[in-house]
């Protein structure tokens, strides 16, 4: 079996490593889709309940419905933006980890 190029070995090594980025790209989406989930939730409970609380470190604050509302939906707005970010982020990476496929693959079968 012949090696491989110098150049195919380093488009192999990037192609890990996009598909590393895209594992943590990913998770972090995941997280961020998990937190977003949880405001959301949050939110219908406030709507049924008299008095509303929130957690800052280890107690438990009474707060005002409608601040703690702004609150959320300000979170909100923030982690639809971070997942939007990310998934621009996953589609670049899988569309150069395609691209270094595609070569390496090419240089494979020209050797």
């Amino acid at each position: 079996m012949k090696q491989l190029s110098k150049d195919a070995e380093r488009k192999i090594a990037e192609l890990q490593l996009a598909e590393q980025n895209l594992q943590n790209a990913l998770l972090q989406k995941q997280r961020f889709q998990t937190e977003l989930l949880e405001a959301e939730n949050a939110l219908k409970e406030i709507d049924s309940s008299e008095e509303v609380y929130k957690i800052v470190g280890n107690i438990m604050i009474s707060k005002k419905k409608e601040d703690l509302k702004k609150e959320l939906s300000s979170r909100k707005e923030i982690i639809n933006i971070r997942i939007k970010s990310l998934e621009k982020e996953e589609s670049k990476i899988k569309d150069k980890a395609n691209t270094l496929q595609k070569e390496v693959i090419g240089e494979m079968k020209d050797e």
